[in-house]
């Protein structure tokens, strides 16, 4: 398959923030791609060529990119780099500055480049090792590019360096697989009278622009002979024979609907790579979908906790009783033991194994089984004192390649489990958590500051409960994790089923003194700013904020334009995407901690920081929060957190 047909959805992808019609553009792709590509087609839609678990990186930089488009066009260097100041996106110069190149007026009208082509080559950087590697990246690159189209290059280019951000969510490739490989469910999906497509309930045809008329809608089993009619979800059998379903009520339609979705969804949280569940559906058809499983050495997306204030709330979401677990300050980690292989991934899903030799044999001597996937946090901690230590100092591990012996005496960390997703061939997710809890108690045989089972109680008394979250707080631990006693492990989404309580220290008033242009469709705003304190006559850095800022002006609050606006005046050196500005506005700041940091000048960073709101009007910079404040806080958190509730 050509990849200017790829192109062309994701020109259409682009060019709408609509999510039907980004699920008909791709649901479409889809049902006439080729087999043997729809797991490529799949993660280049995200932006990959790897699934998102993989830990093969691509490996160019944008400074590769600049000697390809150098090589490919015959531009200078410094023509490249000023015109990617101004676009903030190299796939938009690799475009723009092909259309006129020389060496490109054989190849612009060629369109033999296919997608298999381009995922082959892309592929290869990631094993392209040794001697020679720049030379033999931007030599496959350069290919790629001779053969391509200015379009192309600049797909090609976004993909290369993981900047393709082309709106697709996770829940909108899910509809997508499910509209391209299900039959279509009449009360769901209408027919257009123009142009004769079927498609969700719109207000138009996305594919022709008509207006829909839906008196169609119960007549598409009247002209498509497969249809299959259903009285309930028990009639929905050798689906694989139709086109459509047509069901006897509006709210039948709806829930079978919903019963394909939840397929689909339960096929990615088991095998966590949608590249999989749609070749699965394509190749094989919608029976076998019950067939994607769990693979050990595959990370699946870890299960999420809701925040509350109080644990009357999370008692009232969850029921009683309920499991409260301490919550740590340490690192979700998942460990997969396949017979004597033993792999650890981050929630991040990268693998750290290497990372963390001193733990293998821990594993292998303190959890009974040959073959099983456990959710774990690992805490560091002080070798001397045996106190816990903060996640900012324990994340230095997770970075380092070398010297990871000495480290791991350094700074050793404690494995702390709390959940089994499957052991010995048995899918556990979808056992209560009670069950899963009976069964960690059984396998893991603790040891003290090596491998634990996290402490927990079982209420549903809110005195109990409170006195626990205090003695919690008073162990130098987050606050607790309160987790419904009959609910299902449920992997990437925040359910419900488990609800996190800890305390919230005061907002702070900083000053903004950098940021960095963003890329995409965010290369002409600033997106990410540089935090600091006050400290006498200067300002040292304490972190950089980009949550809570908005994207649009309708929505309440404020937009990354209207702060850019805001900041512009006050820029006084550029270098690349990043700027330093002088110190002039202050904003308000919430964050969950505040850690020990080398990385900034202040000597301290705020752990997940969040804007909140602006403090121009009645704060100056010489009312911004001091170091001071920042040290003193650091300090007394810990009696903050240990203080009854």
């Amino acid at each position: 398959m050509l990849y200017k047909e790829l192109v062309k959805v994701y020109e259409a992808l682009s060019e709408t923030t609509k999510r039907l019609e980004k699920t008909y553009i791709i649901s479409e792709f889809l049902k006439k791609s080729s087999k043997n590509i729809t797991k490529d087609i799949i993660y280049l839609l995200q932006g990959k060529v790897f699934p998102s678990w993989d830990e093969r990186k691509i490996g160019m930089s944008s400074m590769l990119i600049i000697k390809v488009i150098r090589s490919v066009t015959g531009k200078s260097e410094s023509d490249i780099k000023r015109l990617w100041r101004k676009e903030g996106d190299l796939g938009k110069v690799a475009e723009e500055l092909m259309v006129n190149a020389k060496n490109k007026q054989a190849t612009l009208t060629s369109h033999d480049l296919t997608i298999s082509h381009v995922v082959e080559n892309i592929k290869k950087l990631a094993s392209t090792t040794g001697k020679g590697t720049v030379h033999l990246k931007v030599g496959l690159i350069s290919k790629l590019l001779n053969n391509a189209s200015p379009l192309e290059a600049k797909y090609v280019v976004k993909t290369i360096l993981e900047e393709l951000r082309i709106g697709i969510a996770e829940g909108t490739l899910r509809d997508a697989v499910v509209w391209a490989f299900y039959p279509r469910v009449v009360g769901i999906f209408f027919k257009c009278g123009s142009c004769k497509s079927i498609m969700p309930a719109s207000s138009k045809c996305l594919s022709c622009g008509e207006k829909i008329d839906t008196k169609f809608k119960n007549e598409i089993g009247k002209h498509f002979s497969k249809s299959l009619n259903v009285d309930s979800l028990d009639d929905l059998k050798k689906i694989d024979d139709y086109d459509f379903i047509i069901a006897k009520s509006e709210k039948l339609a709806r829930d079978i609907y919903n019963k394909f979705l939840d397929e689909v969804q339960h096929a990615y949280n088991l095998s966590n790579d949608m590249g999989v569940v749609a070749e699965k559906l394509k190749t094989q058809g919608v029976k076998y979908i019950a067939s994607v499983g769990i693979g050990i050495g595959t990370p699946i997306n870890a299960m999420l906790a809701i925040k509350v204030e109080t644990i009357k709330d999370a008692l009232k979401a969850l029921g009683k009783p309920v499991l409260a677990d301490f919550k740590l300050d340490g690192f979700r980690c998942q460990i997969h033991k396949k017979g004597d292989k033993i792999t650890l991934f981050t929630r991040r899903l990268e693998n750290v194994t290497k990372q963390f030799p001193e733990l293998i044999p821990l594993i292998k001597n303190h959890v009974k089984g040959k073959d099983f996937i456990l959710d774990t946090e690992l805490v560091g901690y002080s070798p001397k004192t045996g106190k816990y230590k903060p996640f900012q100092q324990i994340s230095q591990r997770i970075r380092r390649k070398y010297g990871i012996e000495n480290m791991a005496k350094e700074l050793p960390v404690e494995i702390d489990i709390f959940d089994v997703i499957y052991y010995e061939g048995k899918n556990m997710m979808a056992e209560h958590q009670s069950e899963r809890r009976k069964l960690i108690e059984r396998i893991v045989k603790p040891v003290k500051r090596k491998i634990v089972i996290t402490k927990k109680i079982i209420s549903g008394d809110e005195k109990e409960l409170t006195k626990f979250y205090n003695k919690a707080l008073r162990a130098g631990v987050e606050g607790l994790i309160l987790k419904s006693m009959d609910k299902e492990y449920t992997p990437g989404r925040k359910v419900g089923g488990w609800i996190k309580i800890k305390p919230t220290l005061e907002p702070l008033d900083l000053v903004i003194t950098g940021a960095t242009y963003g890329e995409g469709k965010r290369a002409h705003v600033l997106s990410s700013f540089i935090l600091s304190c006050r400290a006498g006559s200067k300002f040292p850095r304490c972190g950089m904020v980009g949550t809570g800022i908005k994207e649009k002006e309708a929505e309440q609050g404020v937009t990354f334009s209207q702060l850019t606006k805001l900041l512009k005046p006050h820029i006084i050196k550029e270098k690349g995407r990043h700027v330093d500005i002088n110190p002039e506005i202050v904003v308000e700041v919430g964050y969950e901690e505040i850690q020990k940091s080398p990385t900034y000048e202040s000597g301290y960073a705020l752990r997940f920081p969040r804007f909140l709101r602006l403090r121009i009007d009645d704060k100056k910079p010489s009312q911004a929060n001091s170091l001071a404040d920042l040290e003193h806080i650091y300090h007394d958190q810990k009696k903050f957190k240990s203080k009854k509730f």
